[in-house]
């Protein structure tokens, strides 16, 4: 793409938001909401916003997604407030972002959301498994968007997968062959290498949960809108050091601290990536690793900013991500968290009310934390809930501890296994959810 022309010294760009109401498109918050979100995210990734756009439509305009008297007001309002970016708040398809790239002035950019949350996770990637997951992501999201401008790309990401620098491959190229073809096909071989060391990276994680799983020391994640408050409460529960900052997305790798909870009892808990509306497919797909830790665990603790204005919309968000990834059969416990700012009584009992069984806490002080860790022992040791399994016969593992660890009601030996129906405490439900028949909450 066009670059701009850093003067010397530091450079903010100057970035205009655009924002379309599209009536059947999938969202949590209102349109002046998720502006006002993707205002943060720009924040966050470092630019200045200097003005926002919005538009209401039926449709997305086939070639400019906005219609086209909204595209010259918004090339117009950016060459007024000196523009850098024109970031919009929808995910552009490639023709959207080509077609609006060459109506704007030569040395602008088109930014869409989910390129912003790449970029966001991208400077947030501290370890080399949440690089290699972003780098994936990225490489993903711009195949498709890749024009003569984008070019030796690998070489730029340093080349992991395509040519090893300088013009090695030239000799390679067909007659004819164009070199944004040849960009194309190294970008191909970088997406197959990164997907071939996150397959090993989560074939280990794989081996370490089932070692965690085989100690009977269980799993619990923690889960909730990016900036919910996670980290501080890993920090709470188990006198950790994890990085925490007023930011989106402060933290993207997953941290796993071992905590007692009342009469001696522990738990394994593990902070993972926030959620955010309109999460990037990409991103959700590279960090599967990541995210099966969610899906995986034996219950969830989901933090609730309790102070936030759109709360009830974020908890939304954050289940349809769960049920994405297929973990909203994990049993969960609503968190509220920041207690310690609500100066109104009757808005924390308002909170409370929305969020039935919820336990409300102030992560940064402590508030509320000893009622957390009974809550957590009592679902994990003292709950269960009513199942229907049919395990096959080689898991014999699973048939013993369902005799030695559940209530056995009902038996029924079957071709392909044992059918049982019965309760079983919470903390083992998800060593059984392959094998489901029916589930249904306990009273």
């Amino acid at each position: 793409m066009n670059q701009i022309k850093q003067p010397q010294g530091l450079k903010v760009d100057r970035a205009l938001l655009v924002g379309v109401d599209i009536p059947d498109e999938q969202k949590v918050l209102s349109l002046e909401n998720s502006l006002t979100e993707l205002r943060r995210l720009a924040d966050t990734a470092g630019f200045e916003v200097v003005g926002q756009v919005t538009q209401k439509l039926n449709h997305p305009n086939p070639k400019t997604f906005i219609g086209t008297g909204k595209v010259k007001e918004v090339k117009l309002i950016a060459d007024d407030l000196l523009a850098d970016v024109i970031l919009f708040d929808n995910e552009l398809s490639p023709r959207h972002q080509r077609e609006l790239e060459e109506l704007m002035r030569q040395n602008i950019r088109i930014i869409d959301r989910t390129a912003l949350i790449l970029d966001i996770f991208a400077q947030h990637a501290n370890t080399r498994e949440g690089a290699l997951q972003v780098e994936l992501a990225q490489y993903e999201y711009r195949l498709p968007r890749l024009t003569r401008a984008w070019t030796h790309l690998v070489r730029q990401a340093g080349g992991g997968g395509g040519r090893t620098g300088g013009t090695a491959g030239v000799g390679l190229r067909g007659p004819g062959e164009t070199q944004l073809e040849v960009d194309r096909r190294d970008i191909r071989r970088r997406i197959s290498h990164l997907k071939d060391e996150l397959e090993k990276v989560r074939a280990h994680r794989q081996h370490y949960r089932s070692r965690r799983k085989e100690s009977n020391i269980p799993i619990v994640s923690l889960v909730g809108y990016t900036n919910a408050g996670k980290s501080t409460l890993l920090n709470q529960l188990s006198d950790a050091d994890v990085y925490v900052a007023n930011k989106l997305f402060a933290t993207l790798d997953p941290t796993t601290r071992r905590v007692e909870l009342p009469d001696g009892q522990q738990v394994l808990i593990t902070d993972t990536v926030g959620f955010i509306q309109k999460l990037p497919t990409t991103l959700v797909a590279a960090f599967r690793a990541t995210l099966e830790e969610i899906a995986e665990a034996d219950l969830l603790l989901h933090v609730v900013d309790v102070t936030h204005p759109h709360a009830l919309a974020q908890a939304e968000a954050v289940h349809n991500t769960l049920e994405y990834i297929n973990a909203e059969g994990v049993p969960s416990i609503p968190v509220l968290n920041k207690i310690d700012r609500l100066s109104n009584p009757d808005k924390a009992q308002l909170a409370l009310n929305s969020f039935p069984n919820a336990v409300a806490i102030s992560a940064l002080r402590g508030d509320g934390i000893s009622e957390l860790l009974q809550t957590i022992k009592t679902r994990l040791f003292e709950s269960y809930e009513s199942v229907e399994v049919e395990i096959p016969y080689n898991l014999g593992g699973l048939i013993s501890l369902f005799h030695e660890e559940g209530q056995v009601n009902q038996i029924e030996n079957r071709y392909e296994g044992v059918l049982i129906q019965g309760r079983l405490p919470v903390r083992h439900i998800t060593k059984y959810k392959p094998y489901l028949v029916d589930r249904k909450l306990s009273e």
